[in-house]
């Protein structure tokens, strides 16, 4: 028994584990990063405007 399925997939968590210390670790790449901070930044910004609208036209008493 080789530890993967007829699909090539680990069939234990040791082999899982073995296959994974095998792996190398790649960088991200520049535009990779740039979709990061784009999404973290729409983020922020989304709900910012959420709580300016609800200060806004929802004000507490």
């Amino acid at each position: 028994m080789t530890g993967m399925d007829e699909q090539g997939h680990p069939e234990t968590e040791e082999a899982m584990a073995g296959e994974l210390k095998h792996m190398v670790s790649e960088p991200l790449l520049p535009v990779e990063k740039a979709l990061i901070a784009v999404s973290l930044l729409l983020g922020l910004g989304l709900l910012g405007l959420l709580l300016w609208v609800s200060r806004t036209f929802f004000p507490a008493p």
